[in-house]
């Protein structure tokens, strides 16, 4: 479904995956500094969207999900995967609590597999899980000055992280951890999508692009499932333990593995921020290697950030020193040291104790 705001004037259309959406609108630059000056908003439009009414929703996705949902409260939400026996990353998505129905918004292409899963696991359940991306639309709105917007738009503040509202006209808000800047994810009807950018643009918010988008993703470290995440992903690698998985629940799929290395070890790998040289013009692809005198972990989302330059989120063996030499395409690459998801549990307390010194979990407070 493509999204009707790459009509917007200078809009160049994003590739692979995430074709059906902006890329940019003619000044990326631009687009990221109103991201972090101002307020802009992302048309994440492409993202998948389930529905999973009935009155068994929260119990049940507490059992086979990595998040300690059962006594979530209306109007609030969370963050859950689902994962392998072995432990391994299978789905990530974004839940909103809200009227008797759970919805979750996933990365675009995931929604069908996701909905499989589900549909498999419903046995004697009462819940009724199906997809709604055709109904719903998910923009996202970024920057210093999202408070004054979603005041505006009549929500009053300040918003907790995940506290989900209803929107007059249909939809719903999700306040969310701020990305180097606050952050809200408005999910509205799919028909209304274009009456709400021109509604956003009249208030003063910038179209941006998912370019600008992922670069400040990139830089608070925020993995994306598939592009920073492979099928060996576990969650203590990416930083996602204590954001979408609990560790004081009960059984579920993969569990055992998660406590174990919590409890006992270490995850192999870690995810890291890459400064490349810039030598080329050409970013890497995910998935490109990280060399080292041999292959020693693999890029995922490379960006052009107007201040940090060229820089890439990676995955790398844990034992990889910081000072490492490394290369990737065969362009220079060095990992900067701060704010990783390195915690001596793998429970990415590096990079969220250097997100805390950026961020407040509450918007407009």
């Amino acid at each position: 479904m493509t999204s009707p705001l790459l009509e917007l004037p200078g809009a160049v259309a994003a590739s692979g995956a995430d074709a059906a959406v902006a890329l940019h609108y003619g000044d990326p630059v631009r687009e990221q500094r109103a991201l972090t000056r101002g307020v802009g908003f992302v048309d994440r439009s492409h993202r998948g969207v389930l529905a999973v009414p009935g009155e068994d929703r929260l119990t049940w996705l507490h059992d086979i999900t990595s998040q300690h949902v059962r006594e979530l409260a209306d109007g609030t939400g969370s963050e859950l995967l689902v994962l392998s026996p072995q432990g391994h990353v299978e789905h990530h998505a974004v839940l909103s609590d809200l009227g008797g129905t759970a919805w979750l918004d996933v990365e675009p292409g995931t929604a069908a597999g996701l909905l499989r899963y589900l549909e498999m696991m419903r046995f004697f359940s009462r819940v009724e899980p199906r997809e709604a991306t055709a109904e719903w639309a998910v923009l996202t709105l970024v920057g210093p000055d999202t408070v004054r917007v979603l005041a505006e738009l009549g929500v009053a503040g300040p918003l907790a992280a995940y506290q989900v509202v209803s929107l007059a006209g249909g939809g719903w808000l999700r306040a969310m951890p701020d990305m180097v800047a606050p952050r809200a994810d408005l999910v509205v009807p799919r028909d209304l999508l274009a009456t709400v950018a021109e509604r956003l643009t009249g208030l003063g918010a910038t179209p941006a692009g998912l370019w600008a988008y992922d670069a400040l993703r990139v830089e608070a470290r925020q993995p994306r499932l598939g592009v920073d995440t492979d099928h060996r992903t576990l969650p203590h690698e990416v930083g996602w333990i204590g954001v979408a998985v609990h560790l004081d629940k009960g059984c579920y799929r993969g569990q055992e593995t998660v406590a174990r290395i919590h409890n006992l070890g270490q995850p192999p790998r870690r995810l890291v921020l890459l400064h490349l040289s810039g030598e080329s013009e050409e970013l890497p692809e995910p998935g490109t290697p990280v060399e080292s005198g041999r292959t020693v972990g693999r890029t995922g989302t490379a960006v052009r950030h107007h201040e940090l330059g060229q820089v890439a989120l990676a995955l790398v063996k844990r034992t990889l020193p910081d000072d490492a030499s490394l290369s990737v395409g065969g362009v220079p690459a060095s990992i900067d040291p701060s704010g990783q998801a390195d915690s001596p549990a793998g429970g990415g307390a590096g990079r969220l104790a250097r997100a805390a010194l950026r961020r407040s979990d509450t918007i407009g407070a």
